[in-house]
C-alpha cells in the first residue's frame, strides 16, 4: 500500500512543478495556441520566440504567414488586371485624371458596359442617382447634399476608377463592395452617362 502512496505523491509533484510561470510547458502546436497575423503579409511574432516554438513554415518566410501558391496552380484573375500603383495621394489623383482609357478589353465593351449599369445602380445611383446628375433618392430626401453632376466635373475613367478605390472629399471608398475589374466597368460606365 506504501508504493501506491508514493507513486501519488510523485505524480502530485510532478504535477505542481510542471506549472511552472517562471519556466513555461513545452507548447505541442503553437500555430494553434498562439494567433497568427490577420494581414498575410505581416510578421507573425507577436506571441512566438525565437526558439523552437517558432512554426517552421513562418519562420523559413522571414515571419510572414502568406504562403507561396502551390505549384500547378491557376491565378484567377480572368480579366488579366494588374492593380494601379496609386495610394491615397494629391499626386497620385493628378495622374488618375491623365488616364483616359481602362485596361477592360475593348472587345468587350458592350458586356462591360452592361455590368458597369448593373453595378452602378446597385451601388451609387442612391445617391449619384441613375442619370449621373447627383440627384439619387437620398440626396431627394435632403439626407445628404452635395453629390456633383458628372457632367459638370473634369473626370476621367482613371479618376472615377481612384474614387471608388479610395474615396475623395465626402465619398468614401468602396473597394471592398466592388472588385478590381467591376470598379473598372463602372467608371467605364460613368463615363459613358457622363458623355451623353
Amino acid at each position: 500500500m506504501k508504493v501506491y502512496n508514493y507513486i501519488a505523491v510523485t505524480i502530485a509533484i510532478v504535477s505542481l512543478v510542471s506549472c511552472s510561470k517562471e519556466k513555461p510547458a513545452r507548447v505541442f502546436m503553437p500555430d494553434m495556441y498562439y494567433p497568427v497575423a490577420y494581414d498575410p503579409y505581416q510578421e507573425a511574432v507577436i506571441a512566438y520566440s525565437d526558439d523552437e516554438n517558432t512554426v517552421p513554415l513562418f519562420k523559413n518566410q522571414d515571419g510572414r504567414t502568406a504562403l507561396s501558391p502551390v505549384e500547378g496552380t491557376i491565378y484567377q484573375n480572368k480579366d488579366s488586371i494588374v492593380p494601379m500603383p496609386w495610394t491615397n495621394t494629391e499626386e497620385d489623383y493628378q495622374s488618375s485624371v491623365a488616364m483616359t482609357t481602362s485596361p477592360l478589353k475593348p472587345q468587350n465593351r458592350v458586356k462591360d458596359l452592361e455590368r458597369g449599369k448593373q453595378l452602378f445602380e446597385k451601388t451609387c445611383s442612391a445617391c449619384h442617382g441613375v442619370k449621373g446628375d447627383g440627384q439619387g433618392p437620398i440626396v431627394v430626401s435632403g439626407a445628404y447634399s452635395g453629390v456633383p453632376n458628372y457632367k459638370d466635373r473634369n473626370i476621367s475613367v482613371g479618376s472615377v476608377y481612384y474614387v471608388i478605390m479610395h474615396g475623395r472629399n465626402l465619398m468614401g471608398s468602396y473597394s471592398g463592395q466592388l472588385q478590381m475589374a467591376d470598379r473598372w466597368r463602372v467608371a467605364e460606365y460613368v463615363m459613358d452617362i457622363k458623355n451623353k
